[in-house]
């Protein structure tokens, strides 16, 4: 039997407005609506079992989108993992207050390792680690600072502290409808038992199918999000297409 993919639609946050950007570049911006909560109810209602929520905002330094993941929040009825500009236990606790059922940590991951570390040991399972690569080596702020880091030095690491949850991101597909890097995420995943969600560059169902066929099983979900926006994937049918 094929195994399930869950299909995880992206709401990324930007002055309270749904927008998606091109390789995370803030100057390249596309505008999908002023009202995010309508369309994570539009997602539910079309079957999403969870919703991703990025706050581009908090990501940049720029702000914050506490307002509008609250109100996402509350209107669904299914889990909402949310990252961007985590930077503190904090943090963390304000975005679980607001709702959240689990918190993206990234640039922490490798500016301020130890924090990082305290914080996967006081809240477990809710926190998910965010790992975003050009090729092999880590980006953070919201993709605008390079690391020195090696991507796979640091799933390694995360992995030891005991994050369950890795999402991967191959920068250059990220908004581009490129498909997802298969071989990076297969190889991403061959590193550690931590099960792993695929992150940008979806663009038709046949590219959720090659996740699903050209990886390891600890690769078993995705998150899409222009895609289900411009209507080259219809959330329904890639439900149906993927099993959940």
């Amino acid at each position: 039997m094929e195994r399930a993919l869950t299909i995880v639609p992206a709401i990324d946050l930007r002055g309270g407005r749904c927008v998606r950007l091109e390789r995370g570049d803030p100057a390249r911006e596309t505008r999908y609506g002023d009202d995010p909560v309508a369309r994570a109810r539009t997602f539910v209602a079309d079957g999403a079992r969870a919703l991703h929520v990025v706050d581009l905002d908090g990501a940049f330094g720029t702000g914050e989108n506490q307002a509008a993941l609250r109100a996402i929040c509350a209107a669904v009825d299914v889990p909402v993992q949310t990252g961007g500009g985590i930077r503190s236990a904090d943090d963390v606790r304000r975005r679980i207050d607001a709702g959240a059922h689990a918190v993206v940590i990234g640039t922490l991951l490798v500016e301020e390792a130890a924090t990082a570390q305290s914080i996967v040991a006081q809240f477990g399972p809710a926190i998910v680690a965010g790992i975003d690569a050009r090729g092999d080596r880590v980006a953070t702020r919201g993709w605008l600072s390079e690391t020195a880091v090696l991507r796979d030095d640091l799933v390694r690491t995360v992995a030891a502290w005991g994050v369950e949850r890795i999402v991967y991101t191959e920068i250059v597909r990220d908004g581009m409808g490129a498909g997802y890097d298969v071989a990076a995420l297969a190889h991403v995943a061959g590193l550690s038992a931590a099960r792993i969600t695929a992150s940008g560059g979806a663009r038709t169902i046949a590219d959720l199918r090659a996740v699903r066929d050209g990886t390891p099983a600890n690769v078993d979900a995705a998150i899409v999000g222009r895609a289900l926006y411009e209507g080259s994937i219809e959330l329904r049918d890639a439900l149906l297409a993927l099993g959940r």
